[in-house]
This record gives C-alpha cells, sequence and structure tokens, in this order.
C-alpha cells in the first residue's frame, strides 16, 4: 500500500531550469510551495540563498498553482545568473481546496504535504522555506546535519513557554508544552515522514470538523500535534522572524543579529510591498536588487 497521500498525478507540468554544474547527486534540496501571490517574494528568497552560499550545492523547487510566461522569464533567468537548478511544479488544486483556510492561509499552505510526498522516492531530505523567508548566512549546518533514528523534522521553536503551553491546551496535545514550532521553515527527513504516513495523517485531521474547531494555525497545528518528540528543535537563527508591522511601534527589538541565517518576515505587510521598507527589510531587498 502507498504510504503517501499525493500520487504524482496532482502535478499537471514540471519546467526544469537547470544551469548548474554540479551533479544531482551531490544537491541540496529546497523547496517552496506557493500562491501567485508570494512568486516574486519566492524569487528573492531563492536569490538570497544563494548570495549567502555562493559555493553549494543546490537546488530550488517551486511547487505552484499559477506560472504564466512572465513569471518563466523570470526564474529561468535566475537559474541562468545563478548557475543554479530551479524546477517549477504546477499544482492540480482541486482536493486541497476543502480544507480549511483563513485571509492569511490559502490552500497553498497545504503544498508542503506535495512537497514531501513528491520526493518520497527521490531523496532523503528537504529543506522546506516559506517564500517570505531571506537568507543572510551559511546553510551548511542544516545540510551536514544527522537525524536521530525517531526525527522526523528539524524545526524552530516558536515564542516561549507561555505560548507552548497555550497551545498543548487548545490543541490537546500535553508534549507541546516542550516546545511548539512554526512551520515555515521545516527540514524533512523523508524517509520516516513516508513511513509514518505524515501527509495523509495530516490531511484527514484537516477534515475532522472537531480538529478544525480547535486548530488556528491550520496545517502548522497539525504538524506539531504529529510531531510531538519526534521533531529536533534547532536554533532560532534558521527561522527568526520579524513582522515589520513592528516597525509601527514607537519602540521594537530586533531580532535579527550578525548569527542569524534566516530571517522570517511573517505578518500582513511584506518586504516587497512599497510600504515595507524598513532596515530589518534590507536581506531581502539586497536580495532584489542583484
Amino acid at each position: 500500500m502507498s504510504r503517501k497521500y499525493f500520487e504524482e498525478e496532482v502535478i499537471q507540468q514540471t519546467l526544469d531550469y537547470n544551469y548548474a554544474q554540479h551533479s544531482d547527486a551531490d544537491k541540496f534540496n529546497i523547496a517552496y510551495g506557493i500562491d501567485k501571490n508570494f512568486l516574486f517574494g519566492c524569487g528573492v528568497s531563492i536569490a538570497s540563498v544563494l548570495l549567502a552560499n555562493p559555493e553549494k550545492a543546490l537546488a530550488f523547487h517551486v511547487f505552484t498553482d499559477f506560472f504564466d510566461s512572465e513569471d518563466q522569464q523570470r526564474f529561468e533567468a535566475l537559474a541562468k545568473q545563478y548557475a543554479t537548478q530551479i524546477v517549477v511544479y504546477l499544482i492540480d488544486c482541486e482536493r486541497l481546496k476543502s480544507l480549511p483556510s483563513t485571509k492569511n492561509w490559502t490552500y497553498a499552505t497545504y503544498f508542503r504535504f506535495i512537497i514531501a510526498d513528491y520526493f518520497s522516492d527521490k531523496t532523503d531530505r528537504v529543506l522546506y522555506l516559506d517564500a517570505d523567508i531571506a537568507c543572510k548566512g551559511s546553510i551548511q549546518e542544516l545540510i551536514d546535519l544527522n537525524f536521530a533514528e525517531n526525527e522526523i523534522a528539524a524545526v524552530v521553536a516558536e515564542g516561549e513557554l507561555e505560548w507552548w503551553t497555550k497551545r498543548s491546551v487548545s490543541l490537546a496535545t500535553p508534549g507541546l508544552v516542550s516546545g511548539y514550532f512554526n512551520a515555515g521553515f521545516i527540514l524533512i527527513n523523508i524517509p520516516l515522514w513516508t513511513a509514518e504516513n505524515i501527509s495523509k495523517k495530516a490531511i484527514e485531521m484537516l477534515k475532522d470538523p472537531e480538529v478544525v474547531q480547535r486548530i488556528t494555525h491550520l496545517d502548522q497545528d497539525v504538524l506539531n500535534i504529529f510531531l510531538v518528540n519526534k521533531a529536533r528543535f534547532v536554533d532560532k537563527k534558521f527561522n527568526t522572524q520579524f513582522s515589520l508591522n513592528y516597525e509601527l511601534k514607537d519602540s521594537v527589538i530586533n531580532p535579527v543579529d550578525a548569527e542569524t541565517v534566516f530571517v522570517h518576515y511573517i505578518g500582513p505587510t511584506k518586504p516587497w510591498h512599497s510600504w515595507g521598507a524598513y532596515p530589518v527589510s534590507q536581506y531581502f531587498l539586497q536580495a532584489k536588487s542583484n
């Protein structure tokens, strides 16, 4: 019996822009799942990873339901400029549209399950990133990371004990008091994710009316439930969250420092918005200008 919930027929078309000099076996795979509103941000995120990791053998995978001729030209030019590989997968989203969504989270949030299932027989790990993440440091530590026997993923904790406790109560999952993670950064241990049937279990849970009443963060909540005691928490430098809306406040503490590897621009204002050009947006804007 297949342990994949999403078989490959959900992928309607594949566009492979491959200008890399590295062999497939050497590549570290990074994937994004987005709708058309995040295509621009995704391109800049890819550029930022490449700028911060110029000597790394990388391949990028973009799963989306919209990709027009302008996008094709832009992403091919990006792959060519940085001598890298960018593969774009056009997704049939019908099976996802019945799942819960919000103003901030569309059905595209569930593309990460398609990503994990797609790679189930192709590689042993994939780094999933949200498209509103900019890179400013080396990812070598992630490339070198060795999973323990029971670790399905490497993640970064969101918030502190008070937030974890609230989520543990809301989600009726006591183990979350030890840590609740943000799903914008997930280094997926593909063989174990597949063996544990995470995609199928998560989608089935998201169809359960009782569960839907409890969750507020959609698949992020569900993944936290399934990965209790099965995820490795890595340093916050790999998912340093900052909302540009914080800049509207009189005083704000910027959590981004010299050690930060990934800056995650959470909240409704993104660095590609014309009103989002604050100092902390520099890591995104620098990649954009290249």
